[in-house]
């Protein structure tokens, strides 16, 4: 885009960008801007990195703490899920918790028989939300794109906050109904909603951490032969020595400055791409759970 940019603005004016390029020190002094830049966008994501690698840099007793934690998670997994399947991704968790859910919404339909008919009719349609949901889930994940950021972006689309809102009322107001039925089957479907929820931000954890230290390798890897194109752009124009090579009608100078802006830009936009994609999956996350930000 930047090389586009650049060589449709000389070929509409040639003449001022000629004597932009050739009697002025603009292009130096902006190549000098990127060169800075460069080398100090990469010693903040590394720094960054450092700061994210320390986490799992730690005790043992720590570690230990969080082996402890994962096994509970399992067996808590293990106890309310309905298959015989052990997540190991977040495309198999999804899949797991989302018939979970879709056989728990099914019980509360004998809770709504034995119900008042406005207690009823609200658990009936209550129940026919979240099959829905739980059914789009399993059915959007095997054609959902985007590896491992597809997967998690199906999850964050579910607004699991009311589910467990409406889950709470329902339980509350069937006491107060004074029904022979048990309300296991709201505690049951909560505690998948909650699951399904503490899932979802651990898989979100994990993939901050991958695309940060992901950013950190694609930057020092695209930094490198940016820092050497911009300087060597910047010794070639001070020595005059830029390769007398015309391409579309348009001076050396202009193509040689415009290659040299595309290649410096290289880092700052691998660092878009990256912090859009995170910002994206912080705001989503932002707006769901039992409190959200208007």
């Amino acid at each position: 885009m930047t090389l586009l940019s650049i060589i449709l603005i000389g070929m509409l004016w040639t003449f001022e960008m000629s004597v932009l390029l050739t009697e002025t020190q603009a292009v130096q002094t902006i190549l000098n801007t990127f060169l800075s830049g460069i080398i100090l966008l990469v010693s903040i994501v590394v720094s960054i990195n450092s700061t994210v690698l320390s986490y799992d840099i730690t005790h043992i007793s720590a570690q230990q703490e969080r082996i402890k934690g994962m096994r509970e998670f399992r067996r808590e997994l293990d106890r309310v899920t309905v298959t015989d399947e052990d997540p190991t991704n977040a495309r198999m968790f999804i899949q797991v918790v989302a018939e979970t859910i879709r056989d728990h919404a099914h019980q509360l339909e004998d809770v709504a028989e034995g119900s008042d008919e406005e207690l009823a009719t609200d658990i009936r349609e209550y129940t026919e939300s979240i099959t829905e949901t739980a059914d789009h889930l399993d059915e959007s994940i095997h054609h959902v794109g985007g590896a491992e950021f597809g997967v998690l972006w199906l999850g964050l689309e579910t607004d699991y906050g009311p589910m467990m809102d409406q889950v709470r009322e329902f339980a509350f107001r069937f006491e107060d109904d004074e029904s022979d039925v048990g309300e296991d089957p709201f505690e049951d479907l909560l505690q998948a909603l909650e699951l399904f929820a503490t899932g979802r931000e651990y898989f979100k954890t994990l993939y901050y951490s991958r695309e940060i230290s992901e950013l950190s390798r694609t930057l020092l890897i695209s930094a490198f032969p940016s820092i050497i194109a911009t300087v060597s752009t910047i010794l070639a124009i001070n020595a005059n020595l830029v390769p007398e090579i015309w391409m579309l009608g348009l001076p050396p100078l202009l193509m040689f400055v415009a290659i040299a802006f595309s290649i410096a830009l290289i880092p700052f936009l691998v660092l878009t791409s990256f912090t859009i994609r995170m910002a994206t999956v912080a705001r989503r996350t932002a707006g769901a759970g039992p409190f959200i930000l208007q």
